[in-house]
């Protein structure tokens, strides 16, 4: 503070003057600002009220040198959320030098006679004061906002694990930025071991291919939802980087946020059934797991094959599905297949291609072959079932 403050007199005649001073410091900010033309009346005016309230704290803090001004309460406390989000702070510092011009301008006709300086200093101390407050205010709002926003990231991740299915979840997703409606996928695997931050490298490895994220941790799985463009496999297999050990599986490809617990569901299940493919590919999609988790007891999985393997082969005909098993028994020989079933081999390439087509696994490749084989083996035990129930 200066040494010599100004006076009661020249306090009241700046409280007098606070209105008119607010004011002119806003239709300075219509001149000067091109931004703050275009804002909405109401935001205007609580513009207005916290420039009138800056004054009246000036006032106050003149008043009583001694007590530390509280500057975030009564500066601010006109509309503080409201003129955060209206204003970024480098604007709302513009409009803090508008009002000290203002008032500076307008210190010779305010002031006793006498007193100009001293009421000149008094604000130039009183806008410093203020630009810290200001700080403190964002800062206090982004903190607040940052773990709101992990607070409601959370909610989202997990209604999808637990399999909601809300329409409630698209707008909780937009509150956080989310605005994408197709594709989106879910990434499953492991968190990375004694990493207290594990939310951060997978938002920036996403972020960096134009991606939409939302990640989630629950015990030790580290479940993520990508979105946003039309090609999320190199997203997925990019952000599979900033897992944990283990295998990485990729739920299918929906068509909107609010059909992501479909393929948070399948993910998860991949991830459980996962270990039974030790080779697998990181990340490796759930379907291609179909076997594995049929054989974890994924009643999804086992609807799966039975849908895309062995009812297609059964309405093949019979001369297809037993070319399919032949070439199975055999290992994934050709000929001997053709000598078990007294046919050309260029026949059992014919059926196998067909087979193929309907299914799309092929039964002289190692994994296609095992999928065929454990779909076609469940097949039988469910026919077994239906003929003892």
């Amino acid at each position: 503070m200066s040494a010599s403050p100004p006076s009661e007199t020249t306090l009241r005649r700046l409280e007098r003057a606070s209105g008119s001073l607010a004011t002119q410091a806003v239709a300075r900010m219509d001149d000067t600002l091109p931004w703050f033309r275009t804002m909405p009346a109401d935001q205007r005016s609580w513009v207005t009220l916290v420039a009138q309230a800056g004054i009246a704290s000036l006032v106050e803090w003149c008043r009583n040198p001694g007590r530390p001004p509280r500057l975030t309460g009564e500066v601010f406390g006109a509309a503080p959320r409201a003129l955060v989000r209206a204003v970024p702070l480098k604007q709302t510092v513009d409009l803090i030098k508008v009002v000290v011009e203002v008032m500076e301008d307008r210190v010779e006709t305010v002031a006793e006679k006498g007193e100009a300086d001293a009421l000149r200093v008094a604000v130039l101390q009183f806008s410093r004061e203020v630009a810290f407050a200001t700080a403190h205010v964002y800062a206090t709002f982004a903190e607040d906002r940052g773990a709101w926003d992990a607070r409601l990231e959370a909610l989202v991740v997990d209604a999808l694990v637990r399999g909601e299915q809300s329409e409630e979840l698209p707008s909780r997703a937009a509150a956080l930025g989310w605005a994408t409606t197709a594709p989106v996928t879910v990434l499953v695997g492991r968190t990375t071991p004694d990493v207290a931050d594990v939310h951060t490298p997978v938002r920036r490895a996403a972020r960096a291919m134009r991606a939409e994220v939302l990640v989630g941790v629950h015990a030790d799985q580290l479940v993520v939802v990508l979105g946003g463009v039309p090609d999320l496999a190199p997203v997925a297999e990019r952000v599979s980087r900033e897992f944990g050990p283990g295998p990485v599986v990729s739920g299918p490809v929906v068509d909107s946020l609010a059909l992501a617990a479909e393929s948070a569901a399948v993910a998860l299940a991949g991830l459980r059934a996962a270990a039974a493919w030790p080779g697998a590919p990181r990340p490796v999609a759930a379907d291609d797991l179909l076997a594995e988790r049929a054989l974890d007891g994924d009643p999804l999985a086992r609807a799966a094959l039975t849908e895309r393997v062995s009812l297609p082969l059964q309405a093949a005909g019979g001369e297809v599905l037993d070319t399919v098993r032949a070439v199975l028994a055999s290992g994934g020989n050709l000929e001997a297949t053709s000598r078990a079933l007294f046919v050309h081999p260029n026949t059992v390439r014919y059926r196998l291609k067909r087979a193929t087509e309907l299914t799309g696994w092929s039964a002289t490749d190692p994994r296609g072959g095992w999928t065929l084989q454990v779909a076609l083996a469940l097949a039988e035990l469910e026919g077994q079932r239906s003929l003892w129930s």
